[in-house]
């Protein structure tokens, strides 16, 4: 075909030739092909690949996280339960250890109630204040035991409930609260047991510009209490006044108008001591003498003594004269 093409073209320069016409001659070339050349696009960026790559969009400073749409990555451990431990079933059974009455008073009387299973028989100990056995009584396996407390009992009364079947043992601690062996004259009452019951007997008392004296007749003994807050802070005395023989008053002293000076079983005392008289001064008022109570309570080496007052207050006075106070209100 392109042999053909060649001959025709030919043929027609040859007739412009003729024609007296000069013309270049013209080659054909080939009809190139034109060459695409891509442009070259950069390549995505690929990530080490140790860097591994988030599975969702990170969030901005502040807000709150998304939840990704894929679930937690990592499934969490179960929480495991530790199993109760079922009892026994050979075991013997205490069903109930109980007290009647439910507190007493040191000295008097407590019933326990027992009702055990799986055992024949069990015993009872009563415990002292170190928690140690020192009473044994062997019971069956239900019933009821009566036991004397004592008056210097304490705290509480312990009892110590055992059970044992040969091969089996359990066992049960029972406290009963023990109340103090005495009430206080007063309320409300302070921690401390009372030693005694109260002593109530006649009690003599008047107010100074410096403190306070009080005549207790059930112990024959002035107690004196300064408010200068120098020590000792109170101190007692034993009355040394005789009727008929110690004068009554200093006849030669004539207090000021609105003072007082002490007679009788208290004037003795203020009159014969310089550091009771120089410490206390004048009387504020006449003394009175009324219906009063005593009471102390030791603990240890420490003795506190409460004492009613005229006005129906109770005075608290500290061991070995460190202070006093008045803890009740008329």
């Amino acid at each position: 075909m392109k042999r053909l093409n060649l001959a025709v073209l030919s043929l027609i320069v040859l007739a412009l030739a003729a024609c007296g016409g000069v013309v270049d001659p013209v080659l054909p070339t080939a009809v190139l092909t034109p060459t695409v050349t891509p442009t070259r696009q950069p390549s995505p960026t690929v990530p080490p690949s140790d860097t591994p790559i988030p599975t969702h969009a990170m969030t901005a400073t502040g807000g709150p996280s998304p939840t990704s749409i894929i679930g937690p990555t990592r499934t969490p451990e179960p929480v495991r339960q530790t199993p109760t431990p079922r009892p026994n079933p050979n075991a013997p059974r205490i069903e109930y250890f109980t007290a009647d009455p439910a507190y007493v008073y040191p000295g008097d009387q407590v019933t326990l109630f027992w009702s055990i299973r799986g055992a024949d028989r069990a015993a009872i100990y009563r415990l002292d204040a170190l928690g140690q056995r020192n009473q044994l009584w062997n019971v069956e396996p239900s019933g009821s035991l009566t036991v004397q407390t004592n008056r210097r009992d304490r705290g509480t009364a312990d009892f110590l409930l055992t059970v044992d079947n040969g091969q089996f043992y359990v066992e049960q601690l029972l406290s009963v609260p023990l109340l103090c062996a005495y009430r206080w004259f007063f309320a409300p009452e302070p921690v401390e047991c009372p030693d005694a019951a109260a002593a109530e007997s006649t009690h003599i008392e008047q107010v100074f510009e410096g403190g306070r004296m009080i005549y207790v007749e059930a112990e024959d003994q002035v107690y004196v209490l300064f408010s200068d807050g120098r020590t000792p802070a109170w101190t007692a005395f034993q009355n040394r006044y005789v009727g008929g023989q110690t004068p009554d008053e200093d006849t030669n002293f004539v207090p000021p108008p609105g003072r007082y000076q002490p007679v009788r079983i208290l004037g003795v005392i203020w009159r014969g001591s310089d550091p009771v008289r120089n410490r206390l001064a004048l009387g504020l008022q006449p003394e009175v003498t009324y219906e009063g109570a005593l009471q102390t309570a030791t603990e240890g080496q420490t003795k506190t003594i409460y004492l009613r007052s005229a006005d129906g207050s109770v005075l608290r006075l500290e061991a070995q004269g460190r202070g006093w106070g008045i803890i009740g209100a008329p």
